[in-house]
């Protein structure tokens, strides 16, 4: 573990994928706790925070969850676990949430006292959002992509109209979060592993999630030992994924 405070760059480099924990270290629950927090100060989509976090620290939880992780060393070994959920389906009580907000941010007027700039943020949150995010069994996100695309052929417009890409927005927005979460956690010394390798229909009835919720990814969290770290880290060429235009 570390102990002197790093740089930025510092912590880029030092951060890994952890697989294996020292089982005679412990780390402090409410420094994870404070790293979520960070974590949710991450950009999303909209800013509708579409995410929740289950930080475990329960030792029974854990080694069912670790079971559900197939077992793997980073869960195994793990003294906490943080399982990142997107929420889609809460889209309108973050909608609620917003024009709750934005009211109280800018006083209950008459519409015509509003400016321009109050009007818009709050009819972004009021009509934007629920054409966004409303859907019926996946027809009316068929019908704004068709929509949406007659209209493309003329102008610029926003095409990630359907279901299935909404959940990649909610899914990217709550990955910024989760990287943003394992920086922090870098910052305090603390080594985490993202996992994707999971059973995330048990670990949701082992959350106790609904049905609308979706699992992004399992975080591991600990103090690594050496052999934790699997050799140097590798990146293909810069040049093969850098384009100047």
């Amino acid at each position: 573990m570390l102990t002197q405070k790093m740089t930025f760059d510092e912590i880029i480099n030092y951060r890994r994928s952890v697989r294996k924990y020292d089982k005679n270290k412990s780390i402090d629950s409410k420094l994870v706790k404070q790293c979520i927090e960070k974590a949710v100060l991450a950009p999303n989509s909209s800013n509708m925070q579409l995410w929740e976090f289950h930080h475990v620290s329960s030792p029974k939880i854990l080694k069912e969850l670790a079971k559900y992780c197939f077992n793997q060393s980073a869960a195994k070994t793990a003294k906490e676990i943080v399982v990142v959920v997107v929420r889609k389906d809460l889209w309108r009580n973050r909608q609620k949430a917003h024009i709750k907000y934005l009211t109280k941010l800018f006083g209950v007027k008459t519409n015509n006292q509003y400016t321009n700039r109050e009007k818009f943020a709050l009819d972004y949150y009021k009509k934007v959002m629920p054409l966004t995010y409303f859907d019926f069994l996946g027809i009316f996100g068929y019908l704004k992509y068709f929509l949406f695309w007659c209209i493309g052929f003329f102008r610029p417009i926003y095409r990630q109209a359907r279901n299935s890409d909404m959940r990649i927005v909610a899914h990217k927005s709550t990955g910024l979060a989760a990287q943003t979460f394992m920086l922090a956690m870098t910052d305090i010394g603390y080594d985490t592993c993202p996992m994707e390798g999971i059973d995330s229909l048990r670990i949701k009835k082992l959350l106790k999630l609904p049905i609308g919720a979706e699992i992004n990814m399992a975080i591991s969290c600990g103090i690594r030992v050496s052999e934790g770290v699997y050799g140097e880290r590798f990146r293909v060429p810069f040049d093969e994924i850098y384009k100047t235009w």
